[in-house]
């Protein structure tokens, strides 16, 4: 078992080797994802495709760590809440993976097409539509709709519990509502993922991510609340 502060700490790592790693991932993909051109570039840029697969591998370990971290603590307020977030952590992470396998689908179908010289491009180009569909979807799904189930259910019991300051869950609880309704939005066509609504909807979330990562680091768990927490754990399960 780790000590609190220890835990704490982890965990601010953790959500801060997610934002890096899903951002860089992101970047990385680019020249596959967002190129009219990708059934060529994917092959050219093979190296960098790989580089952000492996940066989403990352981030899907960072994803399983912080819920698997935080149980044994959220557990002392709700034992059922907190094996929620597990689970739909777990979930998020499934999702993401599926994404990640579909962008190394398309890499491969790319090596596919230049090694065949551009032959059968229409049959080609249909199935890398389909693996860039794939990839849209598990993108939306996982780091947007999954993501506000997540946030909420830590936050509203960071809330409670007041193991962290009022002001962070506060900004956590406001940033799922968003992200969701952000997943809502892109689900529906009513704007698209990657847009200044997009980044608008999901700023608040990404902002408490990395707020609380640096309070855990640096301050931990409010020591007060645990020992409560403890306290009535202890007495409950007598």
């Amino acid at each position: 078992m780790f000590s609190n502060k220890t835990s704490a700490k982890i965990v601010g790592v953790l959500f801060l080797l997610a934002a890096v790693t899903a951002v860089i991932g992101v970047l990385l993909y680019n020249p596959i994802l967002n190129s009219p051109n990708y059934l060529v570039n994917g092959a050219d840029h093979s190296n960098e495709v790989i580089l952000g697969a492996l940066m989403e591998l990352f981030l899907v370990i960072s994803a399983i760590g912080t819920a698997t971290t935080m149980f044994p603590i959220l557990r002392k307020y709700n034992e059922t809440i907190a094996l929620w977030h597990v689970c739909f952590r777990f979930l998020e992470a499934i999702v993401i993976t599926v994404g990640l396998i579909s962008v190394l689908a398309l890499l491969t179908l790319s090596r596919e097409f230049v090694t065949a010289g551009a032959v059968d491009a229409l049959s080609f180009n249909a199935v890398g539509v389909s693996l860039i569909a794939i990839h849209d979807w598990t993108f939306m799904l996982g780091p947007l709709f999954l993501l506000g189930i997540n946030t909420i259910m830590y936050s509203y019991i960071f809330f409670k519990t007041k193991l962290v300051p009022r002001f962070i869950s506060i900004l956590g609880i406001t940033g799922a509502i968003s992200v969701f309704v952000c997943a809502l939005l892109v689900m529906f066509g009513v704007i698209e993922q990657v847009s200044f609504w997009g980044g608008i909807l999901a700023l608040p979330v990404a902002a408490n991510e990395m707020i609380l990562a640096v309070w855990l680091i640096a301050r931990g768990f409010n020591n007060s609340a645990l020992s409560s927490l403890s306290a009535k754990s202890a007495a409950a399960n007598q």
